[in-house]
């Protein structure tokens, strides 16, 4: 059936993002902006993160949240399997953990807002699942408090400037969860481009009252 075959590629594109980001998040940008050190502030997988709420908000546009949470569900078992083996055991444990938390809650605001203008749901849902899973995130991957998940990365309690300008300085890891925070809201800004192109191609879900 083509439902069928759109989950799947839902599904499969959700997994491919996950697993880019818990690779990628490993890896600080290097290299200087206006003087401050972006290994001090950024990560790789602030860039690719936000593709998977786009998936998960066209999927619950196109067929309600019930299917949403199942393509969710599908991405965080093989997302969280493949990072164990492309990253840290600690790193796919925390992202495994922020990554369901936040797109539930993605889902959920999506569906409050869906009857609003067109750009409201999937924007307020997407950054509200991004504060929380960011947090989330960066919390039980790098704060030496959730040391019992596994063996922290040095580099990143190491101290550096708040988004690299602010005088108080403040574990690495912290400040990447800031800089990671800011780009993936501009770039959740950005992505409802394609968002805004997509749901004029693919078919609207039944009314929310429906599809529960």
């Amino acid at each position: 059936m083509l439902k069928n075959r759109y989950i799947l590629a839902y599904a499969l594109f959700m997994s491919a993002a996950v697993v880019a980001s818990n690779f990628l998040v490993q890896f600080p940008v290097v290299g200087t902006l206006w003087g401050i050190s972006l290994s001090d502030l950024l990560t790789w997988g602030a860039f690719t993160y936000p593709v998977a709420f786009l998936i998960t908000d066209l999927t619950n546009r196109q067929f309600g949240p019930s299917v949403a949470r199942r393509v969710v569900l599908v991405g965080f078992v093989i997302g969280v399997a493949l990072s164990f083996w492309l990253s840290a055991p600690r790193i796919a444990i925390a992202s495994g953990t922020a990554f369901l938390i936040g797109q539930l809650l993605d889902i959920s605001v999506f569906n409050e807002l869906r009857r609003k203008a067109w750009w409201k749901a999937p924007l307020a849902a997407s950054l509200i699942g991004t504060v929380l899973d960011t947090a989330l995130f960066f919390s039980l991957a790098f704060a030496p408090i959730f040391g019992f998940i596994g063996a922290n990365d040095e580099f990143a309690i190491g101290s550096a400037p708040i988004l690299g300008v602010l005088a108080v300085a403040a574990p690495r890891w912290v400040s990447w969860a800031l800089g990671d925070l800011v780009v993936k809201i501009i770039v959740g800004v950005l992505l409802l481009l394609p968002y805004g192109a997509l749901m004029n191609v693919l078919k609207p879900m039944p009314l929310p009252d429906q599809a529960r």
